[in-house]
Protein backbone atom coordinates (compact mmCIF):
# COMPACT_ATOMS: atom_id res chain seq x y z
CA UNK A 1 0.00 0.00 0.00
CA UNK A 2 1.15 3.55 -0.69
CA UNK A 3 1.75 6.05 2.10
CA UNK A 4 0.39 9.55 2.73
CA UNK A 5 1.95 12.81 3.90
CA UNK A 6 -0.88 15.27 4.51
CA UNK A 7 0.23 18.83 5.31
CA UNK A 8 -1.96 21.67 6.54
CA UNK A 9 -0.43 25.14 6.33
CA UNK A 10 -2.39 27.14 8.88
CA UNK A 11 -4.07 30.25 7.45
CA UNK A 12 -2.36 29.80 4.06
CA UNK A 13 -5.11 31.29 1.87
CA UNK A 14 -5.34 35.05 1.48
CA UNK A 15 -6.63 38.01 -0.50
CA UNK A 16 -4.58 39.72 -3.22
CA UNK A 17 -2.39 42.36 -1.56
CA UNK A 18 -1.61 45.66 -3.38
CA UNK A 19 1.90 45.79 -1.90
CA UNK A 20 2.59 42.36 -3.43
CA UNK A 21 1.48 43.37 -6.92
CA UNK A 22 -2.12 42.29 -6.29
CA UNK A 23 -0.90 38.76 -5.58
CA UNK A 24 -1.58 36.79 -2.45
CA UNK A 25 1.40 36.01 -0.18
CA UNK A 26 1.37 32.42 -1.52
CA UNK A 27 1.33 33.62 -5.12
CA UNK A 28 4.12 36.12 -4.40
CA UNK A 29 6.33 33.60 -2.58
CA UNK A 30 9.15 31.70 -4.28
CA UNK A 31 7.97 28.10 -3.83
CA UNK A 32 9.82 25.80 -6.23
CA UNK A 33 9.05 22.66 -4.22
CA UNK A 34 5.33 23.33 -3.81
CA UNK A 35 5.23 24.27 -7.48
CA UNK A 36 6.89 20.95 -8.33
CA UNK A 37 4.01 19.19 -6.55
CA UNK A 38 1.55 21.23 -8.61
CA UNK A 39 3.29 20.21 -11.85
CA UNK A 40 3.26 16.53 -10.86
CA UNK A 41 -0.27 16.56 -9.48
CA UNK A 42 -3.71 18.14 -9.40
CA UNK A 43 -5.07 21.26 -7.75
CA UNK A 44 -8.43 22.42 -6.49
CA UNK A 45 -10.14 24.58 -3.91
CA UNK A 46 -11.61 23.54 -0.56
CA UNK A 47 -14.36 25.00 1.60
CA UNK A 48 -13.09 23.34 4.75
CA UNK A 49 -16.26 23.68 6.84
CA UNK A 50 -18.80 25.47 4.66
CA UNK A 51 -19.12 28.12 1.97
CA UNK A 52 -20.17 30.81 4.41
CA UNK A 53 -18.05 29.75 7.42
CA UNK A 54 -14.84 31.47 8.49
CA UNK A 55 -13.65 28.60 10.67
CA UNK A 56 -11.26 28.34 13.54
CA UNK A 57 -8.46 25.84 13.08
CA UNK A 58 -9.93 23.13 15.29
CA UNK A 59 -13.22 22.69 13.44
CA UNK A 60 -11.47 22.99 10.09
CA UNK A 61 -8.95 20.30 11.02
CA UNK A 62 -11.79 18.01 12.10
CA UNK A 63 -13.34 18.53 8.68
CA UNK A 64 -10.21 18.02 6.58
CA UNK A 65 -9.54 14.83 8.56
CA UNK A 66 -12.96 13.51 7.56
CA UNK A 67 -15.09 14.31 10.63
CA UNK A 68 -18.11 16.61 10.29
CA UNK A 69 -17.60 19.30 12.96
CA UNK A 70 -21.30 20.13 13.01
CA UNK A 71 -22.05 16.63 14.27
CA UNK A 72 -18.87 15.36 15.91
CA UNK A 73 -16.91 18.29 17.33
CA UNK A 74 -16.91 18.59 21.15
CA UNK A 75 -15.96 22.27 21.41
CA UNK A 76 -12.42 23.60 21.26
CA UNK A 77 -12.22 24.02 25.02
CA UNK A 78 -12.38 20.24 25.47
CA UNK A 79 -9.64 19.67 22.89
CA UNK A 80 -7.40 22.28 24.52
CA UNK A 81 -7.97 20.82 27.98
CA UNK A 82 -7.32 17.24 26.92
CA UNK A 83 -4.32 18.27 24.86
CA UNK A 84 -2.88 20.12 27.86
CA UNK A 85 -3.22 17.05 30.10
CA UNK A 86 -5.92 18.62 32.27
CA UNK A 87 -8.45 16.55 34.17
CA UNK A 88 -11.81 16.70 32.41
CA UNK A 89 -14.99 14.64 32.58
CA UNK A 90 -18.51 14.94 31.21
CA UNK A 91 -20.41 17.74 32.93
CA UNK A 92 -17.32 19.91 33.42
CA UNK A 93 -17.05 23.09 31.37
CA UNK A 94 -13.90 23.68 29.30
CA UNK A 95 -13.02 26.93 27.52
CA UNK A 96 -10.18 27.91 25.22
CA UNK A 97 -8.83 31.16 26.64
CA UNK A 98 -6.61 34.04 25.58
CA UNK A 99 -4.71 36.33 27.90
CA UNK A 100 -5.57 39.81 26.61
CA UNK A 101 -5.22 43.51 27.39
CA UNK A 102 -8.04 45.80 28.54
CA UNK A 103 -7.68 49.53 29.18
CA UNK A 104 -10.50 51.88 30.17
CA UNK A 105 -13.07 49.17 29.51
CA UNK A 106 -11.88 48.44 25.96
CA UNK A 107 -9.93 45.45 24.66
CA UNK A 108 -6.69 46.91 23.32
CA UNK A 109 -5.16 43.64 22.17
CA UNK A 110 -6.66 40.13 22.27
CA UNK A 111 -3.19 38.56 22.35
CA UNK A 112 -1.22 40.94 24.62
CA UNK A 113 0.80 42.26 21.69
CA UNK A 114 1.94 38.70 20.85
CA UNK A 115 4.92 39.13 23.17
CA UNK A 116 3.74 37.35 26.34
CA UNK A 117 6.29 34.61 27.12
CA UNK A 118 4.88 31.25 28.18
CA UNK A 119 6.66 31.50 31.52
CA UNK A 120 4.86 34.80 32.23
CA UNK A 121 1.45 33.42 31.26
CA UNK A 122 2.14 30.39 33.47
CA UNK A 123 2.93 32.69 36.41
CA UNK A 124 -0.28 34.63 35.78
CA UNK A 125 -2.34 31.44 35.63
CA UNK A 126 -0.81 30.22 38.88
CA UNK A 127 -1.72 33.52 40.55
CA UNK A 128 -5.35 33.26 39.40
CA UNK A 129 -5.56 29.62 40.52
CA UNK A 130 -4.24 30.59 43.95
CA UNK A 131 -6.28 33.72 44.64
CA UNK A 132 -9.63 33.45 42.83
CA UNK A 133 -12.64 31.74 44.39
CA UNK A 134 -15.79 30.95 42.42
CA UNK A 135 -19.06 30.54 44.35
CA UNK A 136 -20.19 26.92 44.33
CA UNK A 137 -17.47 25.79 41.94
CA UNK A 138 -13.81 24.95 41.48
CA UNK A 139 -11.66 25.61 38.44
CA UNK A 140 -8.25 25.09 36.87
CA UNK A 141 -6.63 27.64 34.56
CA UNK A 142 -3.62 26.43 32.58
CA UNK A 143 -1.37 28.54 30.39
CA UNK A 144 -0.24 26.59 27.32
CA UNK A 145 1.74 28.52 24.70
CA UNK A 146 2.37 32.26 25.03
CA UNK A 147 -1.01 34.07 25.30
CA UNK A 148 -3.03 30.87 24.92
CA UNK A 149 -4.57 28.71 27.63
CA UNK A 150 -7.37 26.44 28.75
CA UNK A 151 -9.90 26.71 31.58
CA UNK A 152 -11.92 23.93 33.20
CA UNK A 153 -14.76 24.81 35.61
CA UNK A 154 -16.53 22.24 37.80
CA UNK A 155 -19.76 23.10 39.59
CA UNK A 156 -20.66 21.80 43.05
CA UNK A 157 -24.34 22.08 42.07
CA UNK A 158 -24.36 19.65 39.15
CA UNK A 159 -23.35 19.40 35.53
CA UNK A 160 -22.57 22.45 33.41
CA UNK A 161 -23.66 23.01 29.81
CA UNK A 162 -21.47 24.33 27.00
CA UNK A 163 -24.53 25.96 25.45
CA UNK A 164 -23.29 29.44 26.35
CA UNK A 165 -21.89 32.35 24.34
CA UNK A 166 -18.27 33.46 24.27
CA UNK A 167 -16.81 36.37 26.20
CA UNK A 168 -14.26 36.78 23.41
CA UNK A 169 -16.05 39.17 21.03
CA UNK A 170 -13.99 38.01 18.01
CA UNK A 171 -15.73 34.61 17.81
CA UNK A 172 -19.34 33.56 17.51
CA UNK A 173 -20.65 30.22 18.73
CA UNK A 174 -22.63 28.05 16.31
CA UNK A 175 -23.50 24.84 18.12
CA UNK A 176 -20.15 23.42 19.21
CA UNK A 177 -18.29 25.35 16.52
CA UNK A 178 -16.36 28.56 16.92
CA UNK A 179 -16.67 30.92 13.94
CA UNK A 180 -14.35 33.89 13.42
CA UNK A 181 -15.89 37.34 12.93
CA UNK A 182 -14.34 39.94 10.63
CA UNK A 183 -15.72 42.85 12.66
CA UNK A 184 -16.63 42.98 16.34
CA UNK A 185 -16.82 45.46 19.24
CA UNK A 186 -13.62 45.67 21.28
CA UNK A 187 -15.31 45.02 24.61
CA UNK A 188 -15.71 41.89 26.67
CA UNK A 189 -18.92 40.11 25.77
CA UNK A 190 -21.14 38.82 28.55
CA UNK A 191 -21.56 35.05 28.45
CA UNK A 192 -25.25 34.23 27.99
CA UNK A 193 -27.08 30.88 28.22
CA UNK A 194 -28.34 29.73 24.84
CA UNK A 195 -31.20 27.73 26.33
CA UNK A 196 -33.32 27.84 29.47
CA UNK A 197 -31.57 25.04 31.33
CA UNK A 198 -30.08 25.41 34.81
CA UNK A 199 -26.87 23.85 33.46
CA UNK A 200 -26.44 26.61 30.87
CA UNK A 201 -27.37 29.37 33.32
CA UNK A 202 -24.83 28.12 35.87
CA UNK A 203 -22.18 27.84 33.17
CA UNK A 204 -22.72 31.41 31.96
CA UNK A 205 -22.77 32.83 35.50
CA UNK A 206 -19.58 31.01 36.47
CA UNK A 207 -17.85 32.05 33.25
CA UNK A 208 -18.68 35.72 33.82
CA UNK A 209 -17.61 35.51 37.47
CA UNK A 210 -14.31 33.97 36.41
CA UNK A 211 -13.56 36.60 33.74
CA UNK A 212 -14.16 39.58 36.00
CA UNK A 213 -12.63 38.01 39.09
CA UNK A 214 -9.50 36.96 37.23
CA UNK A 215 -9.10 40.42 35.72
CA UNK A 216 -8.91 42.05 39.15
CA UNK A 217 -6.24 39.57 40.25
CA UNK A 218 -4.19 39.92 37.06
CA UNK A 219 -4.26 43.71 37.18
CA UNK A 220 -2.03 43.88 40.26
CA UNK A 221 0.29 40.98 39.39
CA UNK A 222 4.05 41.38 39.48
CA UNK A 223 4.23 40.24 35.87
CA UNK A 224 2.03 43.11 34.74
CA UNK A 225 3.78 45.66 36.94
CA UNK A 226 7.02 44.68 35.20
CA UNK A 227 5.46 44.64 31.73
CA UNK A 228 4.08 48.15 32.19
CA UNK A 229 7.47 49.34 33.45
CA UNK A 230 9.01 47.91 30.26
CA UNK A 231 6.44 49.74 28.12
CA UNK A 232 4.60 46.51 27.22
CA UNK A 233 0.89 45.73 27.29
CA UNK A 234 -0.46 44.21 30.50
CA UNK A 235 -2.01 40.73 30.40
CA UNK A 236 -4.89 41.84 32.62
CA UNK A 237 -7.83 40.02 31.04
CA UNK A 238 -8.80 36.46 30.15
CA UNK A 239 -11.22 35.91 27.25
CA UNK A 240 -13.15 32.64 26.95
CA UNK A 241 -14.54 30.91 23.89
CA UNK A 242 -15.70 27.63 22.34
CA UNK A 243 -16.96 25.88 25.46
CA UNK A 244 -17.33 22.12 25.63
CA UNK A 245 -18.95 19.89 28.25
CA UNK A 246 -18.22 16.28 27.21
CA UNK A 247 -15.54 14.00 25.83
CA UNK A 248 -16.64 12.86 22.34
CA UNK A 249 -17.10 9.17 21.56
CA UNK A 250 -15.81 9.05 17.99
CA UNK A 251 -14.98 6.24 15.61
CA UNK A 252 -11.15 6.20 15.52
CA UNK A 253 -9.66 7.43 12.29
CA UNK A 254 -8.01 4.07 11.49
CA UNK A 255 -11.31 2.26 11.96
CA UNK A 256 -13.16 4.84 9.88
CA UNK A 257 -10.73 5.11 6.96
CA UNK A 258 -8.25 2.24 7.20
CA UNK A 259 -4.71 3.66 7.45
CA UNK A 260 -2.82 4.08 10.72
CA UNK A 261 -2.13 7.76 11.42
CA UNK A 262 0.54 9.79 13.15
CA UNK A 263 -0.13 13.45 13.96
CA UNK A 264 2.53 16.14 14.37
CA UNK A 265 1.84 17.99 17.63
CA UNK A 266 2.98 21.58 18.16
CA UNK A 267 -0.01 23.08 20.00
CA UNK A 268 -2.24 21.54 22.70
CA UNK A 269 -5.29 21.66 20.45
CA UNK A 270 -3.46 19.43 17.96
CA UNK A 271 -2.64 16.93 20.70
CA UNK A 272 -6.30 17.01 21.76
CA UNK A 273 -7.43 16.31 18.19
CA UNK A 274 -4.96 13.44 17.92
CA UNK A 275 -6.23 11.95 21.17
CA UNK A 276 -9.94 12.07 20.34
CA UNK A 277 -9.43 10.77 16.78
CA UNK A 278 -7.12 7.96 17.82
CA UNK A 279 -4.06 9.31 16.02
CA UNK A 280 -0.59 8.77 17.50
CA UNK A 281 0.85 12.13 18.64
CA UNK A 282 4.33 12.87 17.28
CA UNK A 283 5.97 15.59 19.40
CA UNK A 284 7.92 18.10 17.33
CA UNK A 285 10.84 20.31 18.37
CA UNK A 286 10.12 24.02 18.80
CA UNK A 287 12.04 27.10 19.90
CA UNK A 288 14.60 27.05 17.07
CA UNK A 289 15.13 29.55 14.30
CA UNK A 290 12.29 29.22 11.81
CA UNK A 291 14.18 27.60 8.95
CA UNK A 292 16.07 25.27 11.30
CA UNK A 293 12.79 24.18 12.89
CA UNK A 294 11.15 23.41 9.54
CA UNK A 295 14.23 21.44 8.45
CA UNK A 296 14.09 19.43 11.69
CA UNK A 297 10.38 18.79 11.11
CA UNK A 298 11.09 17.48 7.62
CA UNK A 299 13.64 15.01 8.97
CA UNK A 300 11.25 13.92 11.71
CA UNK A 301 8.41 13.49 9.20
CA UNK A 302 10.50 11.28 6.94
CA UNK A 303 11.50 9.19 9.96
CA UNK A 304 7.99 9.02 11.45
CA UNK A 305 6.49 7.92 8.15
CA UNK A 306 8.23 4.62 8.64
CA UNK A 307 5.88 3.84 11.52
CA UNK A 308 2.54 4.87 10.02
CA UNK A 309 0.54 4.59 6.82
CA UNK A 310 -0.37 8.27 6.96
CA UNK A 311 1.10 11.33 8.65
CA UNK A 312 -0.84 14.57 9.34
CA UNK A 313 1.40 17.62 9.73
CA UNK A 314 0.03 21.00 10.85
CA UNK A 315 2.34 24.00 10.42
CA UNK A 316 1.19 27.15 12.19
CA UNK A 317 3.55 29.63 10.52
CA UNK A 318 1.54 31.49 7.83
CA UNK A 319 -1.40 32.33 10.09
CA UNK A 320 0.45 34.48 12.63
CA UNK A 321 1.68 37.39 10.45
CA UNK A 322 -1.60 37.41 8.53
CA UNK A 323 -3.55 38.31 11.68
CA UNK A 324 -1.32 41.35 12.04
CA UNK A 325 -1.57 42.38 8.39
CA UNK A 326 2.11 41.59 7.67
CA UNK A 327 1.82 40.33 4.10
CA UNK A 328 5.56 40.41 3.34
CA UNK A 329 6.29 38.41 6.49
CA UNK A 330 3.63 35.86 5.56
CA UNK A 331 5.23 35.54 2.13
CA UNK A 332 8.63 35.00 3.77
CA UNK A 333 7.26 32.33 6.12
CA UNK A 334 5.79 30.46 3.14
CA UNK A 335 9.17 30.63 1.38
CA UNK A 336 10.91 29.22 4.47
CA UNK A 337 8.40 26.37 4.67
CA UNK A 338 8.89 25.60 1.00
CA UNK A 339 12.68 25.60 1.16
CA UNK A 340 13.38 24.15 4.60
CA UNK A 341 10.43 21.78 5.05
CA UNK A 342 9.29 20.66 1.59
CA UNK A 343 12.77 20.96 0.08
CA UNK A 344 14.13 18.49 2.61
CA UNK A 345 11.03 16.30 2.92
CA UNK A 346 10.62 15.60 -0.79
CA UNK A 347 14.24 14.50 -1.02
CA UNK A 348 13.85 12.16 1.97
CA UNK A 349 10.76 10.16 0.99
CA UNK A 350 9.98 7.79 -1.86
CA UNK A 351 7.71 9.95 -4.00
CA UNK A 352 6.88 6.93 -6.16
CA UNK A 353 4.92 5.37 -3.32
CA UNK A 354 4.00 8.42 -1.23
CA UNK A 355 0.97 10.60 -1.86
CA UNK A 356 1.66 14.19 -0.79
CA UNK A 357 -1.31 16.51 -0.17
CA UNK A 358 -1.02 20.15 0.90
CA UNK A 359 -3.89 22.41 1.88
CA UNK A 360 -4.94 24.82 4.63
CA UNK A 361 -7.45 24.91 7.45
CA UNK A 362 -8.73 28.36 6.50
CA UNK A 363 -7.77 31.57 4.77
CA UNK A 364 -6.37 34.34 6.95
CA UNK A 365 -6.50 37.67 5.15
CA UNK A 366 -3.63 40.11 5.62
CA UNK A 367 -5.95 42.82 4.27
CA UNK A 368 -8.80 42.04 6.68
CA UNK A 369 -6.56 40.68 9.50
CA UNK A 370 -8.99 37.85 10.15
CA UNK A 371 -10.03 34.35 9.16
CA UNK A 372 -12.33 34.44 6.16
CA UNK A 373 -14.80 32.11 4.49
CA UNK A 374 -12.79 32.06 1.26
CA UNK A 375 -11.81 28.59 -0.04
CA UNK A 376 -8.24 27.37 0.38
CA UNK A 377 -5.96 25.78 -2.22
CA UNK A 378 -5.27 22.04 -2.34
CA UNK A 379 -2.59 20.16 -4.24
CA UNK A 380 -2.32 16.37 -4.42
CA UNK A 381 0.61 14.58 -6.06
CA UNK A 382 2.00 11.06 -6.07
CA UNK A 383 1.15 7.58 -7.32
CA UNK A 384 -2.21 7.34 -9.02
CA UNK A 385 -2.46 11.11 -9.63
CA UNK A 386 -2.47 12.27 -13.24
CA UNK A 387 -1.15 15.84 -13.69
CA UNK A 388 -3.68 18.45 -14.72
CA UNK A 389 -1.27 20.98 -16.32
CA UNK A 390 -0.97 23.13 -13.19
CA UNK A 391 2.32 25.03 -13.07
CA UNK A 392 2.28 26.79 -9.69
CA UNK A 393 0.61 26.33 -6.30
CA UNK A 394 -1.63 29.26 -5.46
CA UNK A 395 -5.19 30.37 -4.97
CA UNK A 396 -5.92 31.32 -8.58
CA UNK A 397 -4.05 28.36 -9.99
CA UNK A 398 -6.03 26.05 -7.70
CA UNK A 399 -9.28 27.60 -8.91
CA UNK A 400 -8.38 26.37 -12.42
CA UNK A 401 -7.34 22.89 -11.23
CA UNK A 402 -9.07 19.67 -12.23
CA UNK A 403 -10.04 18.77 -8.65
CA UNK A 404 -12.68 21.51 -8.73
CA UNK A 405 -14.13 22.71 -5.44
CA UNK A 406 -14.37 20.20 -2.60
CA UNK A 407 -15.84 20.09 0.90
CA UNK A 408 -13.27 19.55 3.62
CA UNK A 409 -14.76 16.24 4.76
CA UNK A 410 -14.34 14.81 1.25
CA UNK A 411 -10.53 15.10 1.13
CA UNK A 412 -9.45 12.14 3.27
CA UNK A 413 -11.71 9.58 1.55
CA UNK A 414 -10.18 10.58 -1.80
CA UNK A 415 -6.63 10.46 -0.43
CA UNK A 416 -7.19 7.04 1.15
CA UNK A 417 -8.46 5.80 -2.20
CA UNK A 418 -5.09 6.72 -3.71
CA UNK A 419 -3.24 4.72 -1.05
CA UNK A 420 -4.94 1.52 -2.12
CA UNK A 421 -4.01 1.77 -5.81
Amino acid sequence: MNQLVYVCLDGLGDDPVPALGDRTPLEAARTPYLDSLARRGKEGLVHTVGKDVAPESDIAVFAILGYDPRQEHPGRGVLEALGSGMSFQDGDLAHRVNFATREDGEIVDRRVGRDLPTEDSAALAERVNRHLTLPGATFELRATVEHRGALVIRSDEGALSANVTNTDPAYAKEGSMGVALETFPNVVAVSEPLDGSDEARRAADLTNAFVEGASAILEASEVNVRRRREGRLAANLILTRDAGDHVPNLVPIKERFGPSWGCFVEMPVERGIALVLGMAPVDVPTGMLRAEQYEAWASLAAEALGGYDALYIHIKGPDIPAHDGRAEDKRDVIEDIDQAFFGNLLQSIDTNRTVVAVTADHSTSCVRKAHTADPVPLVVAGPGVSPDASETFGERAAARGSLGTLAGIDIVPQLVGLLRR
